[in-house]
């Protein structure tokens, strides 16, 4: 039986028909062969078989023989502005590799991070994501208007995004890893923040511009920014995203400086709730999973960041087992060379199965949920994407399977997850296309890899001259 929304004639229809089809429902209802209708910006119906006959408004009807249609990719953690630094400091662990990058990170400017949304986003969307974030959180005095650049970036593009407007107000003079130069004031970081939040932050049901509140991490903020930061997004009813428990060594920084773990110290500032959702948390005992499961907090896993930069491995079955929230997310390009989410479906699996679970630890239909409903979920959008339902905004991907890399694997989503690379034949994001035959509709993906490739090297020469 097909789930549709009330049909109405008078709206562009686009019919999708004879493909395999993972919803991600709350069933994890499949279709070996099926159909989805979009009208407008909106799936209108989806079943098993091909679509139903006497459709109005009819223009478009793909046939996607060969294909698994699935919700589109969500991502819930990155930075963009790494995209210039990709390649550098390969073998460090976080804390040499933050020190190692800072200096240069410190001198971007608008143009520079303008390139480096455009070059992040465009690699995302290119493999299925048709929801983006951005964690910002290094404006240099006199840099421009990074957080305007970076969301007329995502907007150019056609990819629904959330700016998560980052600050840091403890540099080197305070204890801090940032230079003091691009660092910002309490009063300075929380009226920029609130500023960001009343020009751009769209609350409607099809949003395609969010605005979270983002202080980057405990050890490169004050705990007055995280407190009153917190209240300034609930006063805003937006959400709130951090960096929490991602090495060692920022659990033995917090307990040396706050006499307490990071989830215990995030807590006693109001950084636990439905409304946060925090990146990597690879340290994390059963009463941090606990505490996150009883106050509804969301993770962003960033496997091939972690496995990079050597911080362990996160107890993601443990905490989805406690029923946490959990995305998938790419992380920063400096530390993600690939730039691309799909690939987190696969390494989410596979490091996860390193892990004491072992094989149980997650399976193929698992990781394609992390990174589309569990992501929608952590970014407060579960009741809009993240599945294909009838109702939901038509955020949607078609992969190509029938190519060799696919041709002997008969299960598509195992296909998807753990098979090659698949190329993307047709990403909606709100109904419109962004991505056709595995290349971007919306903007010259040649012209946005030279002007990136420039501005790293304008970025390179500042910085080699201090």
């Amino acid at each position: 039986m097909a789930a549709s929304a009330s049909p109405d004639s008078g709206i562009a229809r686009l019919v999708i028909e004879n493909c395999a089809i993972a919803t991600v429902d709350a069933d994890d209802t499949e279709y070996a062969s099926g159909h989805v209708v979009v009208a407008g910006n909106r799936i209108e119906s989806v079943g098993a078989g091909p679509a139903p006959e006497g459709l109005d408004g009819v223009a478009r009807r793909i046939d996607g023989t060969g294909h698994l249609l699935t919700p589109g990719l969500v991502n819930t953690h990155h930075h963009f502005y790494q995209w210039l630094t990709r390649g550098l400091a390969t073998d460090h662990n976080l804390f040499n590799w933050l020190v190692a990058l800072y200096p240069t990170w410190a001198r971007i400017d608008e143009p520079m991070a303008a390139a480096a949304a455009r070059g992040s986003l465009a690699m995302m969307a290119r493999g299925g994501v048709t929801t983006a974030m951005d964690h910002h959180y290094v404006y240099p005095r006199g840099a421009g208007d990074l957080s305007g650049a970076i969301i007329r970036a995502a907007s150019d593009l056609g990819v629904r995004f959330t700016l998560a407007r980052g600050s840091m107000d403890r540099g080197e003079s305070d204890g801090g890893l940032p230079p003091d130069f691009a660092v910002e004031t309490l009063k300075g970081a929380l009226a920029a923040t609130e500023e960001t939040i009343d020009k751009y932050h769209d609350a409607s049901f099809d949003a395609m511009t969010q605005v979270a509140v983002a202080p980057c991490s405990p050890f490169s903020v004050s705990t007055d920014l995280l407190r009153q930061g917190a209240e300034l997004a609930r006063h805003k009813g937006v959400r709130l995203h951090t960096h929490g428990s991602e090495t060692v060594e920022e659990e033995k920084f917090c307990h040396e400086l706050f006499g307490m773990g990071p989830t215990e110290y995030f807590e006693s500032t109001g950084w636990l709730g439905e409304d946060v959702w925090m990146a990597h948390c690879v340290h994390m005992n059963d009463s941090d999973i606990d505490a996150f499961a009883r106050t509804g907090t969301g993770v962003a896993h960033c496997p091939s960041s972690n496995a990079r930069l050597a911080a362990g491995i996160a107890r993601v079955p443990d905490m989805l087992a406690a029923g946490v929230p959990v995305g998938l997310g790419v992380d920063g390009t400096a530390s993600n060379e690939s730039g691309e989410l799909h690939t987190e479906l696969r390494n989410a699996l596979l490091i996860n199965r390193l892990g004491p679970h072992r094989e149980a630890a997650l399976t193929a239909r698992q990781a394609l949920r992390l990174g589309t409903y569990g992501g929608a979920r952590v970014l407060g959008r579960a009741d809009r994407i993240g599945s294909v339902e009838a109702g939901k905004l038509a955020d949607l991907v078609l992969w190509k399977l029938d190519g060799l890399g696919h041709s002997t694997i008969a299960d598509p989503v195992t296909a998807l997850v753990l098979g090659a690379a698949a190329p993307v034949t047709l990403s909606l994001v709100n109904g419109r296309p962004v991505v056709a035959d595995n290349r971007l509709t919306t903007v010259d993906e040649d012209e946005i890899a030279h002007t990136a490739r420039a501005e790293a090297q304008r970025l390179a020469r500042i910085a080699a001259e201090g």
